[in-house]
């Protein structure tokens, strides 16, 4: 098991850096003005198109893609480091290309879409001339267990009728949304796991409503979390992504590695945390000297310290099983990064919210919003205890 950056990931580490520094963390401030300023607050800011536009520049596009020669042609492994160096900004993803819910549909349809598809969908995708959003949690059942899921798709004809509420479809509020793909129940009677497809809608098709916004603990994504009401949506069955029946497969396929991209850049945002706690700990002085000095606050920077380069361990584990065992051989460890990946990470921002005090529960630094995220990404791509679930029932079978 070697860890050992490859001289294509050295160079692209270089790369990453010298952006982020230069040009991404100095436009985190722009680009929330410009959110603000719009009359649209989904739309994409000019700041994000200029960087986005000197991220391919660089060289640093689609740098997650592995899938028929498209992207970098990084391995998991390889693109794990580079993954925690844009996590560190909340903008870091989308300048390059990588960021959800886009990454894990440009994979599924690279996977599972026919050529024409491909075409269609997948190529401005990676060009990034268009956005998409995913349509699978429903707020009427527990949606962790995919097999509840109540939307419908049914055949008539050349066409299928899709009907449901979806919620949490992120990216749907982004005017540049032009696909959803929407998974629901096209064989209510057949085998649990084969009830379920998967098609492509286009965003704008007649009988699709976005019902309202939904903030996650206050703040409001930029390309929005949309609840969705769709209402006898007809598309051409030529739409349907795989065969009829292999939704469920097809969701397992994305959220695997879509649970490592998060991962990887958990250990991002908990690593700038951990920055921030250091400086303010040097800078900060009460009670006659800097926080530095308290034995409390220097626990909190080793402990954080040991628990991220654990998490980092595990995930370049997971990383590795991956790329040469196969996605089946590391769904343990991908489970299990999911889960500790954002406790620790959670953990490290809320101890760097306590060294900041008042300011660290304000919109002045990133704390809060790093707090939110690595909150609300205990439950996305399936909560914790799912996870857990899945770890133990793994172990126990070894014992069987």
């Amino acid at each position: 098991m070697d860890f050992a950056y490859s001289p294509r990931t050295e160079e692209l580490l270089g790369k990453l850096e010298s952006f982020m520094a230069d040009y991404v963390y100095p436009a985190e401030s722009v680009y929330d003005a410009q959110v603000a300023d719009n009359d649209n607050p989904h739309e994409q800011p000019q700041i994000m198109r200029d960087l986005q536009e000197k991220a391919r520049e660089l060289g640093l596009w689609n740098l997650f893609m592995t899938h028929d020669g498209l992207g970098a042609g990084l391995t998991n492994l390889e693109y794990a480091p580079l993954a925690e160096i844009v996590g560190r900004s909340i903008i870091g993803n989308e300048t390059i290309n990588c960021s959800a819910p886009d990454t894990g549909n440009m994979e599924i349809l690279a996977m599972f879409g026919t050529d024409e598809q491909k075409s269609q969908w997948l190529k401005p995708l990676l060009d990034c001339s268009i956005r998409s959003a995913f349509a699978m949690t429903e707020p009427a059942v527990a949606s962790s267990d995919a097999t509840n899921i109540r939307s419908t798709i049914q055949r008539d004809g050349d066409e299928y009728v899709l009907n449901g509420r979806k919620w949490y479809t992120s990216g749907i509020l982004d005017p540049d949304c032009k696909l959803i793909i929407f998974m629901g129940k096209s064989d209510p009677e057949g085998p649990t796991y084969r009830q379920q497809s998967m098609i492509l809608v286009p965003a704008d098709a007649p009988g699709v409503e976005v019902i309202r916004d939904l903030p996650m603990f206050g703040f409001q994504d930029r390309l929005g979390h949309g609840e969705v009401q769709f209402t006898d949506v007809r598309v051409p069955a030529a739409n349907m992504l795989g065969a009829e029946g292999d939704g469920f497969a097809i969701a397992q396929g994305r959220l695997g590695p879509g649970r490592m991209h998060y991962a990887m850049r958990a250990v991002g945002m908990a690593e700038r945390a951990l920055d921030m706690m250091c400086k303010r700990a040097l800078e900060r002085e009460a009670f006659g000297g800097p926080l530095a000095d308290r034995g409390v606050v220097r626990e909190w920077i080793a402990r954080s310290r040991i628990e991220i380069d654990q998490i980092r361990l595990l995930v370049l584990k997971s990383a590795w099983l991956m790329d040469t065992q196969g996605n089946a051989s590391a769904r343990s460890e991908v489970a299990a990064i999911k889960v500790s990946a954002m406790e620790v990470a959670h953990k490290v921002v809320d101890r760097a919210v306590q060294t900041y005090g008042a300011a660290g529960v304000s919109n002045d630094t990133i704390l809060a919003r790093l707090y939110a995220i690595t909150r609300a990404l205990q439950i996305a791509d399936g909560p914790n205890e799912v996870h857990l679930r899945t770890i133990a029932r793994l172990e126990l079978k070894k014992h069987k």
